[in-house]
């Protein structure tokens, strides 16, 4: 009971955020043509004053110590006003966990007072290539980053690019993956390198133009001889996957939650909408095939919404770890959004189909999250490996 109160007391802490400061912006941004343009430094701020960029870290840097199930539910309710709100908050989140949980002394105390103390310091992940997006989610032998770091005195000198990178312009600190043994697939040769903006021989590219998720940027991450030294890998020489591997143990739940606060927000209008349109004499909702479609949205919502709890408790430490879970949880979750959308699309008739009444904006992010954080069908083919293993 006790658990089912915190998780009620933070829903009504980020839903007063949401109406103060996501809601009254998302769609005018959203419609910005310029992708950059779509992004805001005042909900950045404003999330930074309510503690939400350390929310994952401990009180010796300035955090909340959420736990991994806390945390969905604050990005399940980010993404029920926006879902690049939602984006933008779970990397900066996840990434400022794994140096915390990664780095050594030294750097922790270099990199994240820096971090804590910057109202606008976001996180950004660069890992996936214009050849490389599935293959690091099923590694196969012979795959190798495209970007590479070669030794040099004191450190490494990184040339390549990433592409579809979540905070990619936006971002002050950075993680990176790159090809540090020739020879070896990217799950035994890489390493994670630890960059911060305005490095010398880095820089970003195009924004890119999404259909959906407009408020969070992806961009580019070009490298051109930049030079990263010794002290900022992260981790090991050679064992960058790992850190993939066992330190973003809820990634995919997080995931999760972010597409299905989407849904969440469709089924809210919806059932606002058939409460008080009226068609045949009545309202829709008191028509029985729009109850079952309405009842049968919610179930899809809590059956996603428990999966995706159940994988971040077992993150926690509490219930079994079964590796599918690291593959299925964002999967459940996106599917069940997008069907959940264009049920709510259908039950608001031809108005749905008008901008004015905000149901295509939900359509096109519910479409993000089919390929966001991995296309499903290669995270179906890596929970394969698990179960045949």
């Amino acid at each position: 009971m006790e658990a089912v109160n915190v998780r009620s007391q933070i829903r009504e802490w980020i839903g007063e955020f949401n109406a103060r400061v996501v809601t009254p912006r998302a769609r005018e941004l959203d419609r910005n043509a310029d992708p950059e343009e779509c992004f805001s430094w005042d909900i950045v701020e404003a999330g930074d004053a309510i503690g939400l960029r350390t929310l994952c870290l401990s009180d010796a840097y300035g955090g909340a110590g959420f736990d991994h199930v806390s945390t969905a539910v604050v990005i399940e309710e980010l993404g029920r006003a926006d879902l690049g709100t939602s984006v933008v908050f779970a990397q900066t989140i996840k990434i400022s966990k794994v140096v915390e949980s990664v780095g050594t002394q030294s750097q922790k105390d270099r990199i994240l007072p820096r971090y804590r103390d910057d109202p606008r310091a976001l996180y950004a992940i660069g890992i996936t290539e214009p050849d490389n997006a599935s293959n690091y989610i099923i590694p196969h032998p012979g795959a190798a980053f495209r970007t590479v770091a070669r030794r040099a005195e004191g450190g490494w000198v990184l040339n390549g690019m990433k592409h579809f990178i979540s905070n990619g312009n936006r971002a002050r600190f950075y993680l990176l993956m790159a090809q540090t043994e020739e020879g070896k697939d990217l799950s035994e040769g890489s390493t994670c390198f630890m960059i911060e903006a305005g490095s010398p021989g880095f820089t970003t590219g195009r924004v890119h133009d999404k259909l959906g998720e407009r408020l969070a940027n992806n961009a580019e991450l070009i490298f051109q001889n930049c030079f990263v030294p010794d002290a900022d890998v992260l981790g090991q020489v050679g064992e960058g996957f790992d850190i993939l591997a066992k330190f973003f143990p809820a990634s995919n739940a997080w995931a999760g939650a972010s597409i299905l606060g989407v849904a969440d927000a469709a089924y809210d209008h919806s059932v606002e909408w058939t409460r008080k349109r009226v068609q045949g004499g009545r309202p829709l909702i008191e028509h029985d095939t729009i109850a079952i479609t309405l009842a049968e949205m919610k179930m899809e919502l809590d059956v996603a919404r428990s999966y995706i709890h159940a994988s971040c408790a077992a993150a926690d430490g509490v219930g079994e770890w079964d590796p599918t879970m690291g593959a299925f949880p964002k999967i459940a979750a996106s599917k069940a959004a997008w069907k959940v959308v264009t049920q709510a699309l259908e039950l608001h008739g031809g108005y749905g189909f008008m901008k004015d009444l905000y149901m295509e904006k939900l359509l096109r992010d519910a479409a993000a999250f089919l390929h966001s954080d991995g296309v499903n069908r290669s995270l179906y083919l890596k929970a394969a490996r698990y179960i045949r293993a």
